[in-house]
Parts: structure tokens; C-alpha cells; sequence
């Protein structure tokens, strides 16, 4: 039996489908709840923690009224619990304050640890599987920082990336200042981004500065890493240390989205869009591409997919896989549709429709 959770969180709260019984292995049967969690917030960012017992729910929700705040619950969203006091904050003599939590990422070497990406970008980290978190300074305080510039979304921490080896490496991603990586646990933090261009700046290739929209890491090797840019599909061999450009055969390099097959080697997942100046999908068409190869090659993925002239675009946050075998891939969109594969992304269908903008989609197998 697969029973997969699919947490879908949008511009007017957070939607909760679910599937199991004798249908859930194939994952063909899905019910989703009648009423969003955190009605009328927007929910930026969404962890489904299954490294306990209990799988724990974690929720980056954003109230036009109350501001942000992280949300948890041990019981797949039937209760919700948040802190007396703000887990997430800005200490005072930072002189800034909490727009939204763009990432929630359970670690992936420390049970209890959680990390959190903010805007403006800053990286938290809890001991306590998501209940309070602390500030990291050293990222916070790099001596780059008053030269990043807000991207087109904002200045956000989008990506936080662990590594089961190794529990002190840590890999960043913010728009639009690059990738950052840590050796020491957070205590140092040296950019990334060789390889990786940024058109829009007088120096195409600075040490940091680019409009990076998501990074990924391969299944099989963890030294592999995939990078959607503004402008820009890459690859890594070495975690980080130098980029190269593998975005031959795709229709187009702009795109947020980029997402790794959870147990086969060198598969990621991306959906390009026609350009930072038009932002639909490329050819108007549906489509999410695969590479199998590492980048040497892409194959449009659509069976299933509308056929038609399409507007639909996905955001950073908004593909994802979940950990089953064959893996279900899962992608939602700005028009308020949430689409499903469950056979590696072979062929697709609609899952639910007209429900607000798309901003994050996460799933995993919880039973």
C-alpha cells in the first residue's frame, strides 16, 4: 500500500489531497479535503517531515493581517499548531523585519533539524523539528550582502540543500545574489557560482549576483547538483564548485522549476517558459521535459497534458516528486491546476482545477 500526502499550497491557503487503500499503490484514487488550511493566507512554503515516527507538516503561511508564521501538525493537517511567539523572526539589531518563509527543509543527516529560507534572504535553523529557530549570522552578516539585489520576486532564500554525508554542508540558493555553500555547519560561507552567467548584469559571470530560481540534488550522487537560472539550465559535478550549461535541447532556458527523480540517477525534472519577457509556458504549450542523462539530453513530457494553446506557468516551489517507486511527479500551476504522474512522469492527469495561484507543491509517501 502507498498512501501519498500531496500539500498544495497557494495564494488563498493551503489544499491537502490524499491517497490510499487498494487504489494507492497505483495512486489513481485521490480525495481532497473540502476546505483549505489557513484560509485566505498565502502559503509559500510547505515540509512534509516523514524522517520520524509521526510525519510532521510544516507551513510557511503568510496572513495580509497577521504577517508570517511557521504552522506545524503531527496529525496530516487535521489540527495545526503555532507558536506562542514568532518562530521566526529578525532579532532586533539586524534592523529588519519578516516578509515571508519561502523554504522549509527538513535535514537530511540531523533528525530534529530543520532549516528555514527567508525574504529578506536569511537562513534559520531549528533543533526542534520546526517549533523555534535561530538566526544564522554568518550568512546573514556575509560581507557580500549589501551588493545583493532584490530579483523581480523579491529577496528571497528560496532552496536549502543538505547533505545525508555530511551534516555541516549546507547549500543556499537566493534571487538574485547566487548560491552560496558551507563546509563548517553555517559558520563560513563562500559563493558558488562558477559557470553560472547573469545576462542582465554589465559582468556576465561575477563571482555572485546571479538569479538563480532552484537548485536540486541528483539521487544517486550527491556531488551532482541541477540549477534553473534566470536564463540558464546547469550542472555540477563537484557540489557546487563549478556549473556547466546543459540546457541544449530545451525550448527554451528560462524557467523556475527544477526538481531530481528521488531514487534514479542523473533524472531531474524542469518546465521551461518562453522568456523573462513573456512568462508563459514555452510554445504555449504543457509540458514538463526530463533528462535521464544528465543534461545530455531532454524529452517533453505531455501525455495527459493539455493539448491546447496554454497559460499555465510554474513557479520555484510548484514541481516536485514524491519518494514512492515508481515516482509520482506533481506540478501546479498559476491558473489554479494541480497535475499528477504517477509512473515517473510518463503520463499524466489533472487532479484538481480552479483553485487560487499556485504557489507550492510537496508530497511523500506517509504510510
Amino acid at each position: 500500500m502507498t498512501d501519498v500526502l500531496l500539500a498544495v499550497g497557494t495564494r488563498k491557503g493551503l489544499f491537502l489531497g490524499r491517497t490510499g487503500g487498494a487504489a494507492g499503490a497505483s495512486r489513481e484514487t485521490w480525495t481532497f479535503d473540502e476546505s483549505p488550511c489557513f484560509n485566505a493566507q498565502a502559503v509559500y512554503s510547505v515540509a512534509i517531515d516523514t524522517r520520524g515516527p509521526t510525519p510532521r507538516l510544516l507551513v510557511g503561511g503568510d496572513s495580509a493581517h497577521w504577517g508570517p508564521s511557521v504552522f506545524h501538525s503531527d496529525d496530516l493537517g487535521r489540527t495545526w499548531t503555532e507558536p506562542a511567539a514568532p518562530s521566526v523572526k529578525f532579532p532586533k539589531d539586524t534592523g529588519t523585519s519578516l516578509e515571508r518563509v519561502w523554504q522549509l527543509h527538513p535535514a537530511a543527516a540531523e533528525p530534529d533539524v530543520v532549516y528555514a529560507g527567508t525574504e529578506p534572504a536569511a537562513l534559520y535553523r531549528s533543533e526542534d523539528r520546526g517549533a523555534t529557530f535561530e538566526l544564522c549570522r554568518p550568512l546573514w552578516e556575509h560581507p557580500t550582502r549589501d551588493r545583493w539585489v532584490p530579483g523581480g520576486g523579491g529577496e528571497g532564500l528560496h532552496t536549502v540543500l543538505t547533505d545525508a554525508r555530511d551534516p555541516r554542508a549546507l547549500t543556499v540558493a537566493v534571487s538574485t545574489a547566487g548560491v552560496f555553500r558551507s563546509a563548517d555547519g553555517g559558520a563560513s560561507w563562500e559563493p558558488a557560482n562558477s559557470g553560472v552567467s547573469a545576462v542582465f548584469l554589465p559582468d556576465p559571470n561575477p563571482e555572485f549576483g546571479q538569479c538563480v530560481h532552484k537548485v536540486a540534488r541528483d539521487a544517486a550522487d550527491p556531488d551532482r547538483l541541477y540549477l534553473q537560472n534566470h536564463w540558464g539550465v546547469y550542472r555540477s559535478d563537484d557540489a557546487g564548485g563549478h556549473w556547466t550549461d546543459i540546457g541544449d535541447g530545451l525550448p527554451s532556458t528560462f524557467g523556475f522549476a527544477m526538481a531530481a527523480h528521488p531514487h534514479r540517477a542523473d533524472t531531474a525534472y524542469t518546465f521551461p517558459i518562453t522568456a523573462d519577457a513573456d512568462r508563459v509556458p514555452a510554445d504555449r504549450r504543457c509540458r514538463v521535459f526530463r533528462t535521464q542523462d544528465a543534461g545530455k539530453s531532454w524529452e517533453p513530457l505531455s501525455r495527459g497534458l493539455p493539448t491546447g494553446d496554454h497559460y499555465g506557468v510554474v513557479l520555484r516551489d510548484a514541481l516536485c516528486t514524491d519518494d514512492a517507486d515508481p515516482a509520482g511527479v506533481y506540478f501546479g500551476n498559476r491558473n489554479g491546476e494541480v497535475y499528477a504522474s504517477a509512473d515517473d512522469g510518463d503520463t499524466w492527469r489533472q487532479l484538481v482545477s480552479h483553485l487560487p495561484d499556485v504557489l507550492c507543491v510537496r508530497a511523500a509517501v506517509v504510510g
